[in-house]
């Protein structure tokens, strides 16, 4: 017997907006239900290698929560290529400074496949540090864990 996988024809690819409220959310919880949507995984036609997943808007991102002691312990690395380059960020000081999206952008690519597929669905985030988002005219539909 074998497993049906259907094919990009009969697939219809019907994107919706989906709006995830981050304030008093765990990170890692949050991010696993962000990727599950944009991957499609909630739907009944999922199929691995096409785009069937929602576009995702996420607000609240500086309100996010981090479980014990990781607000400090947690570090994002960056190196500029250059020697002796390389640049430390604790969790505390992303969520406090101009951009605390990063933290859920970086949880949530972590997430996502490695590969064309993935980078395409990333670009269907969209996280924003407070509540307001230009977003209003897609209706996104609310979404509690």
């Amino acid at each position: 017997m074998k497993s049906y996988v259907p094919s990009p024809e009969e697939v219809q690819t019907q994107t919706e907006w989906v709006l995830f409220d981050a304030d008093g959310l765990t990170l890692g919880r949050l991010a696993s239900e962000i990727a599950k949507r944009l991957k499609g995984k909630h739907k009944p036609n999922y199929t691995p290698f096409l785009e069937t997943g929602d576009n995702v808007v996420v607000i609240n991102a500086a309100k996010v929560g981090l479980t014990g002691k990781k607000l400090t312990d947690k570090i994002y690395y960056s190196h500029s290529r250059y020697a002796g380059g390389l640049k430390k960020t604790t969790a505390k000081e992303l969520l406090e400074g101009p951009f605390p999206e990063r933290v859920i952008e970086h949880a949530v690519r972590g997430m996502l496949p490695k590969n064309r597929i993935g980078r395409s669905l990333f670009r269907k985030l969209k996280v924003y540090g407070g509540s307001e988002h230009p977003h209003q005219s897609q209706n996104p539909t609310a979404v509690t864990l």
